[in-house]
């Protein structure tokens, strides 16, 4: 539940008079960021440096190491920003940067802006507690000589005298009917049966499991996002529609190769289909364990598996050769994937427990693209929506109730980090955020867990590149103005490059830099990304201004900046009311199907009315990404708002 606006706390930036909203304990140096105030500090928050130094004027903010500051200072109020944390509304002056020879720098406050996720229930609105299974109890009379009918049909008896349903419910498994007997008389005829949802609403549910006794109050079922980097799992009550555990790790077949075409390469090698089929399933396998183990339940508990992943992990997942999804016409083995038991794949699973994939569309638009789509309703809506997933591979949709065209675009792995001499994903370290004062080129740095800067992960890229555009250390080109005389700006063993944090502020020991190359690799992803929407915008006759909204789905829009996404033509530059943030769309379309099987069955619907159009070969894509090479367009008409 999002906590009330009671609890925020507001920040008051003097001397701008800035104010801002953030959550009791957020650090106050990610929070001057966020707000634009530059405040210098390199260390990246392990109150080192000693550089980022403000007063505290009104208020109370807790702070760690204060042995940081000498008494004096922290009696006139100084405190470090890095280290202090927000307890209570403050106002914080920041000090005048002085220069050597008396004058004062200011440093212009910059307009950011985070995606809110305050409008999500707009999005993905609301859905009732109807899993598709559910458990009940029978108290069943024994057979006698004059009522000596069948043990399932006694069963079957039971559950329609309680349901009243027009249809009795069916069974489909062998390993039902071997155990049946014993467990009715075991159990005294007290069992509880687990009873499967027809696939269409006219179907009779069928019976998947007897167990002895009164079990329906523990009814449990698992969301999984087969990542190709990072599995993600979420156990749910299915009774209360709670979430009651999650968690996540790295996908393990991340040791056959990175990335999905490396897999597929792998996956042809003798015997390397089954190796990453297996270890898919140890990698699901250890999510079931970890979320089990925090609420204390048996993986047996779990009675439904929902999961949604892209096209080349669902393949690899079932033991489908992949082989033709690489190569021309790209064409998958298949794109709806049939209910499979989960136990016969080797999950850790009761052997009735089905495993649900979401459908994919084309070779690379896949299930985990059509939950998302599905979570957010864009089938429902008649308003046109541009709906983003942003990764290594970036898939993009355009539609409404109507019609949907999707695309995928080989974006590469630099809005993960990846391709960057420095880069890495965001966790602790991970330079996330960074201003550069435009008079002294020093920058100001936030990491992921305010330590010491470890390496810059997607989002401080694209946070960089504007700066250094800003401050005119780079031109629009992404290259480097080497009329610029300042130590930070140097040629190192890849070129021209920016020094971000000096060897002594890390906690590598180097320098860390971005490099041209870097640059490079960050316009080219930027590029096919937008690329691929103007293609899309173009294949169906509108513009960005025709756009009703914009989702970002993914983890990677919980930290981008909108205004900075846009500076660098990675988004595109309408009115920011229209951008929306979902998150991780793939989980949720799982965890709404999950728990309410009437959206579930809507899927179709999803899935009927997407069109794939493949970009690999369109003219108009590779004009269009040409075209994209610059920051942050060579057509500056599509960036009203901005100007160089």
């Amino acid at each position: 539940m999002k906590p009330k606006k009671s609890m925020e706390h507001t920040i008051s930036f003097l001397p701008d008079n800035i104010a801002v909203r953030v959550m009791p304990g957020e650090n106050l140096l990610t929070a001057a960021a966020l707000a634009g105030v530059y405040i210098h500090a390199s260390c990246g928050g392990d109150g080192v440096c000693r550089k980022c130094k403000v007063e505290l004027v009104q208020g109370e903010l807790h702070s760690e190491h204060t042995t940081s500051l000498t008494q004096e200072e922290m009696n006139k109020g100084t405190r470090l920003a890095c280290i202090s944390t927000i307890v209570s509304d403050v106002t914080i002056r920041i000090p005048e940067i002085v220069r050597s020879d008396g004058k004062s720098l200011k440093s212009k406050p910059k307009t950011t802006r985070t995606i809110s996720t305050k409008s999500l229930k707009k999005l993905v609105g609301t859905w009732k507690i109807t899993p598709p299974v559910r458990k009940l109890y029978l108290s069943l009379p024994p057979p006698t000589l004059d009522d000596n009918i069948p043990d399932m049909q006694r069963l079957i008896r039971g559950i329609s005298r309680i349901t009243s349903e027009f249809q009795e419910p069916d069974y489909d498994h062998p390993e039902l009917i071997h155990d049946l007997s014993a467990t009715l008389r075991e159990s005294q005829w007290n069992v509880t049966v687990i009873l499967l949802q027809g696939k269409q609403a006219n179907e009779p549910e069928r019976i998947i499991a007897v167990e002895p006794g009164d079990t329906t109050d523990q009814l449990y079922g698992l969301a999984l996002d087969l990542g190709t980097t990072t599995i993600g799992g979420v156990l749910i009550d299915l009774n209360s529609g709670r979430i009651i555990a999650e968690t996540s790790a790295y996908n393990s077949q991340i040791g056959y190769g990175e990335d999905v075409i490396s897999r597929i390469i792998y996956s042809q090698r003798s015997g390397g289909l089954r190796a990453l089929q297996e270890k898919a399933v140890y990698s699901i396998n250890n999510i079931i364990e970890e979320v089990c183990r925090k609420v204390i339940i048996s993986p047996s508990d779990i009675s439904y598996i929902m999961a949604a992943g892209n096209t080349i992990m669902a393949h690899l997942l079932l033991g489908i050769d992949p082989k033709f999804i690489r190569e021309a016409p790209y064409v998958p083995g298949v794109s709806q994937f049939p209910l499979t038991k989960a136990a016969a794949l080797g999950i850790m699973a009761h052997p009735s427990v089905r495993l649900f994939l979401y459908p994919c569309i084309a070779s690379f638009v896949g299930g985990d693209i059509v939950a998302g789509v599905h979570a957010c309703q864009m089938h429902k809506s008649e308003k046109i929506s541009l709906f983003i997933d942003i990764g290594t591979n970036g898939e993009i949709v355009i539609g409404n109730c109507d019609w949907m065209v999707c695309a995928a675009c080989s974006a590469g792995p630099a809005f993960e980090g990846g391709g960057i001499k420095y880069g890495m994903r965001a966790s602790n370290g991970a330079i996330e955020n960074i201003h550069i004062h435009q008079d002294t080129m020093d920058p100001m740095i936030v990491t992921v867990g305010n330590t010491n800067p470890r390496g810059i992960c997607g989002s401080g890229v694209i946070a960089i590149v504007p700066e250094l555009l800003g401050a005119g250390i780079i031109d629009q080109r992404g290259k480097f103005i080497d009329n610029k005389r300042h130590p930070r700006i140097r040629k190192g063993s890849d070129g021209w490059e920016y020094v971000i944090a000096w060897s002594h502020d890390t906690m590598i020991g180097e320098d860390i830099v971005i490099t041209e190359i870097d640059l490079d690799n960050l316009i080219r992803a930027k590029g096919a990304m937008f690329a691929g929407y103007q293609t899309l915008l173009e294949s169906v006759g509108i513009g960005f201004a025709d756009l009703d909204r914009i989702i970002l789905a993914g983890n990677f829009g919980a930290h981008i900046d909108l205004e900075r996404a846009i500076a660098i033509g990675l988004l595109p530059d309408i009115d920011r009311d229209r951008f929306y943030y979902l998150g991780n769309a793939s989980m949720l379309g799982c965890q709404i199907s999950l728990t309410d099987y009437t959206r579930f069955r809507e899927r179709t619907e999803v899935r009927q009315i997407m069109t794939n159009l493949e970009l690999s070969d369109n003219h108009n894509f590779m004009n269009y990404y040409m075209a994209a090479l610059f920051l942050p367009h060579t057509d500056s008409r599509l960036f009203p708002s901005l100007s160089y």
